[in-house]
């Protein structure tokens, strides 16, 4: 077969002979399928890597969420135990009313333990998240004895009050003549947001 017989015009494609046939559609069919894969394949395997990377992220998710929903019940229970001893906890702080007597009660409880008062100065209140804060600067001489019988003494009153930023000083030689001891104790009040929470939680 004289290759430089045949006439290669397209439109001639039919008198070609049957080898140079067969060569040309297997020719078309290699580029037809290429094309196909190129155009087609390709971009639903890209598509496909992308639902698969989503499906392993759902699944993640997933689990996370049956695990909390496992759970539920066990956190609805811790819930309901952090809101009571929220409750009791609101319940030891006094209310703007009760602040006056609960002053009375500080006083009195240094003078019952022996204690003599240098200094006793409420300052200005500090809110917090949840509660305020009244902080008292106070100053106090006698023996060591009754700086215990009066922390003590703090720690046992129905609302809670705490002691900070505690400086005890040896009066005379050796503390012969007594200790003074500085310090900042707190009384907490309870704040909108907390009582909020906890009533609408709880329900009217």
């Amino acid at each position: 077969m004289n290759l430089s017989e045949i006439n290669w015009d397209v439109n001639a494609a039919g008198n070609w002979p049957t080898p140079i046939k067969v060569i040309a559609i297997l020719i078309i069919s290699a580029l037809a399928a290429a094309a196909g894969v190129y155009f087609l394949t390709v971009p639903q395997l890209d598509e496909l890597e992308i639902l698969e990377q989503q499906e392993v992220s759902l699944k993640s998710a997933f689990e996370v969420k049956q695990k909390k929903a496992v759970n539920l019940q066990d956190y609805r229970d811790q819930l309901d135990q952090i809101e009571a001893s929220l409750g009791e906890m609101l319940k030891q702080m006094p209310t703007k009313a009760e602040v006056a007597s609960l002053l009375v009660d500080i006083s009195q409880t240094g003078l019952a333990s022996g204690l003599e008062f240098k200094l006793f100065q409420p300052n200005a209140e500090v809110n917090k998240e949840f509660y305020s804060e009244l902080p008292i600067a106070i100053q106090v001489v006698g023996q060591y004895e009754e700086l215990g019988l009066f922390v003590s003494g703090l720690a046992s009153l129905p609302r809670i009050v705490t002691v900070h930023d505690v400086v005890m000083l040896p009066l005379g030689k050796e503390g012969k003549d007594g200790m003074t001891m500085s310090a900042t104790i707190k009384t907490y009040n309870e704040g909108e947001a907390a009582g909020q929470a906890v009533k609408k939680r709880r329900g009217p």
